[in-house]
């Protein structure tokens, strides 16, 4: 690992955390960190010249049918104005494409608001959307306030790239990942112990020793950060990953990975190229919808993309959508939606 101001920054976090980062402290540095992160500083887009894709970006499918989703829930609330609250917009192709669907009178009664953590990609969008009517914020507090606290929100692919916790099960239980700098400044792991009482372990009991998962708390703290300030509305949540079960279904050495170029490294591979690749790991759904259960939101569905456009979509629009999002067993089969809501029940 060359030292351009990368070293100096680990040992410093290193030495704030007590000798040891956790993996989710790594990540956030090596993804957000303003001068050095990835999505802050280094990426260059999203799609073919970036160094992966969405679903977003590979088919219009998912745009028209958040665009029919839009529509229909503004219908069955009886709202004049329709404020929509992207979160990570990516490229900002997917927002086009939800602006170019919107049905009549849809478009001129809809307020589209973006929030975005990397400016590289704000510009991006700015540049993409010019003269749609969007508007960029900082947090989702300011988009809320905005709306005044009503709103319809989605994102696509973000909570796989917001931090996560790392875990492996050992012959006594289970400790969290970390990492060390050695003395000849190469990346060591460690295991963290962990306090006994977590009851979210128990689901993983049939889990042998060197076993890992991964749980995104950081996203569970950003959701509880601005819950008072979302009153009423429905939020659609876009991501690959699945729900848990008690027999774990992840496999052995766990989903972490990361994408440099359009190439999927794991293992050590996902502490190179520090800031300058993408660090992901798999969703459980399982997790936010218990989530926004504590934060007294409703479970409105869970589907996979594919059945989710099943449904919005009419057969011709299908049609016009790639297989690879409509056949069963593809990639719409290995991205899910989630529906939560809060405030007056959808008709």
């Amino acid at each position: 690992m060359g030292d351009n101001g990368i070293l100096p920054l680990l040992r410093r976090v290193q030495e704030e955390c007590g000798g040891a980062i956790p993996f989710d402290r790594f990540m956030r540095e090596a993804l957000y960190h303003p001068t050095l992160g990835y999505y802050t500083a280094q990426i260059a887009d999203v799609g073919r010249e970036g160094d992966f894709s969405t679903s977003a970006t590979l088919d219009q499918g998912l745009g028209m049918s958040i665009a029919a989703w839009i529509m229909e829930r503004a219908r069955a609330s009886g709202w004049r104005r329709i404020p929509v609250i992207e979160v990570g917009a990516g490229s900002g192709h997917l927002a086009r494409t939800i602006l170019k669907h919107l049905r009549w009178p849809g478009r001129l009664i809809t307020s589209y608001t973006i929030v975005e953590a990397s400016p590289i990609l704000k510009r991006r969008q700015q540049d993409l959307l010019r003269g749609r009517g969007v508007v960029w914020v900082d947090s989702m507090e300011q988009a809320l306030k905005r709306s005044g606290g009503r709103a319809l929100i989605f994102s696509n692919e973000l909570v796989d790239a917001i931090p996560c916790r790392l875990f492996e099960r050992t012959e006594h239980g289970w400790s969290e990942v970390g990492v060390q700098l050695s003395p000849d400044n190469s990346i060591l792991e460690v295991l963290i112990p962990l306090g006994a009482g977590d009851p979210w372990f128990g689901q993983f009991e049939a889990c042998s020793p060197g076993h890992r998962i991964e749980r995104h708390d950081s996203y569970n703290e950003w959701l509880r950060s601005w819950r008072p300030e979302w009153k009423e509305g429905s939020m659609l949540t876009i991501d690959y990953g699945d729900q848990q079960t008690a027999q774990s279904r992840t496999p052995i050495q766990g989903t972490l990975r990361a994408y440099w170029k359009h190439q999927r490294f794991t293992g050590r591979e996902v502490y190179a190229r520090f800031g300058k690749q993408d660090i992901t790991a798999d969703v459980n759904f399982s997790d936010l919808i218990r989530w926004g259960e504590e934060l007294g939101w409703r479970s409105e569905l869970l589907a996979t993309q594919r059945e989710f456009l099943k449904t919005l979509l009419t057969p011709s629009q299908i049609g016009r959508t790639s297989d690879r999002f409509s056949t069963p067993s593809d990639a719409g089969d290995a991205f899910m939606v989630l529906e939560q809501s809060t405030g007056p029940e959808i008709p």
